[in-house]
């Protein structure tokens, strides 16, 4: 078998130019004039010379995105944000395919699943674009003694410090932009450095939608950059999205000015199946849950319980199921799991396989990096499922960011709710079955910010998302996103005495 993607042609993007910063409405070098590399994950070559923004870029970017803040875009009434976020959508509808082409390019994620997100990212941008014009404060009907009046107004928080993951670049670039334009907002965007390219397509979409200079601003680079945005004394709120450990360092550089901060985080997300479940639904729900985008999800269902009397028929047909998925080319439109994001990431994977078995579990399918044919030359590995696991192995209990299922056996709901908390993460979490009890019974008890019950990572714009615990603080989608954007100011207002 040849390389793979050797007749593809590339989306006009990617025209061999080093790809720039987007500050104040212009594509500027940065300061420092450095730039790196983005690499395809499929091939292990080299997509494209990316700027890389340093501390100087950074308050360039804060400060574009403040004058826009003050300037024309708080100029513009709740109708205006409204139309200009239709605008965008309506782009992002012409442009999908090539978004979700360099998505694929760039961090591996299979064509069949990038362009499936076309839907959701226009209802995004819908969703929040019919929110601009519903938001609003409250008449208060206070006791105090006279004629006092008291109602609250609803007023952006101001700049944003956007700093997102690589594992949905173009999905995550839109979940932190549209609520922030709803609400009035200002951005500085600060995409992960695997997977730059998207966003700062969707940044100059931005611009064309007729979103003012500055008001989104897309900054590249490395930890410098987002360090600097995190600590930036003239930003007012954070939205982050990515791990645990990154996010402690967010909220701490944070404290410098008590920025405003949400973030979502990590996960070791319990999936739970009891022996009534509907198996033909469960054994793909429980497998996918999984490896949808070669297990690069912070919600991934990545602990299955299964209850005892069906454990082994269960794990067995979900390694069967396994088995049958096609790894491969992302670019191919019948792939259905891609590449990990990049070299480092496949390090930590393997180093995860060789830690389950080292501590005797047994893989049942995949279980190591494919090294044959084309694929050798990319970050492949096979969809994994583990038997024989116990809760205090690593790859039960540490976040893997792969295509890796630990299985255990559970006897009784009380013992697996307790097994399913009994973790630092409460992200999202799965039951199966067809006991209404046991469901609701589930669902109350676990810790988690996500309960799915016969289905898993079912998403609509409508719907809150977000983590207990270590997975985080703050909701995304839903009314409640809004409030994360919004400072909520009381006015009073005392009358004088009427005249006689």
């Amino acid at each position: 078998m040849g390389s793979i993607q050797t007749q593809f042609k590339p989306p006009a993007f990617l025209n061999g130019q080093p790809k720039l910063l987007l500050i104040d409405g212009q594509l500027v070098p940065a300061a420092s004039g450095k730039t790196f590399k983005t690499w395809n994950p499929s091939t292990g070559k080299v997509l494209a010379e990316v700027a890389e923004a340093g501390a100087e870029d950074i308050h360039r970017a804060v400060a574009a995105a403040r004058r826009a803040f003050e300037g024309p875009w708080s100029k513009f009434k709740p109708f205006d944000r409204q139309a200009v976020l239709l605008k965008l959508a309506d782009l992002l509808d012409q442009h999908f395919e090539e978004l979700s082409t360099l998505d694929t390019l760039d961090m591996g994620g299979p064509i069949a699943r990038t362009s499936a997100g076309r839907r959701r990212g226009i209802a995004l941008l819908r969703y929040y674009a019919g929110l601009a014009t519903a938001t609003h404060g409250h008449t208060i009907d206070n006791s105090v003694d006279g004629n006092v009046f008291s109602y609250t107004l609803k007023e952006p928080v101001g700049v944003v410090a956007a700093i997102n993951p690589w594992n949905g670049p173009l999905g995550l670039a839109i979940w932190k932009i549209a609520p922030a334009l709803a609400t009035g907002c200002t951005m500085v965007l600060k995409p992960a450095e695997q997977a730059p390219l998207s966003p700062l397509r969707l940044g100059e979409l931005c611009l064309e939608a007729g979103i003012p200079p500055g008001v989104v601003n897309v900054v590249t680079g490395f930890g410098e950059a987002g360090a600097a945005l995190a600590a930036h004394p003239d930003v007012d709120k954070i939205a982050f999205t990515g791990s645990t450990e990154v996010g402690q360092h967010i909220v701490r550089a944070s404290a410098g000015n008590m920025k405003r901060v949400s973030v979502e985080l990590g996960g070791k997300s319990p999936n739970i199946v009891f022996a009534d479940a509907d198996l033909d639904e469960a054994v793909p729900g429980a497998a996918m849950a999984v490896f949808n985008n070669s297990g690069q999800i912070c919600s991934a269902g990545t602990r299955l319980f299964v209850e005892r009397s069906i454990h082994d028929e269960f794990v067995e047909r979900v390694a069967a199921f396994a088995k049958t998925l096609r790894v491969g080319d992302p670019l191919d439109p019948s792939t259905q799991l891609g590449p990990l994001v990049s070299d480092s990431q496949l390090e930590r994977v393997t180093g995860y396989l060789a830690a389950g078995k080292a501590e005797g579990a047994k893989a049942l399918s995949g279980g190591a990096r494919i090294t044959e044919g084309a694929l050798a030359e990319g970050y492949f590995v096979a969809p994994t499922i583990f038997a024989g696991v116990n809760d205090g192995m690593s790859i039960a209990r540490e976040e893997i960011f792969g295509p890796v299922i630990s299985a255990m056996p559970f006897d009784d709901v009380d013992e697996v709710i307790r097994r399913g908390n009994d973790t630092p993460y409460g992200l999202g979490s799965g039951v199966w079955t067809r006991d209404i009890s046991n469901a609701q019974r589930v669902s109350r008890g676990l810790r988690t910010g996500t309960v799915w019950v016969n289905c898993y990572q079912t998403m609509d714009p409508a719907v809150p998302f977000g983590g207990y615990k270590m997975s985080g603080y703050g909701r995304e989608s839903g009314a409640e996103h809004m409030e994360e954007y919004l400072q909520t100011k009381a006015v009073w207002l005392k009358g004088h005495p009427m005249k006689r």
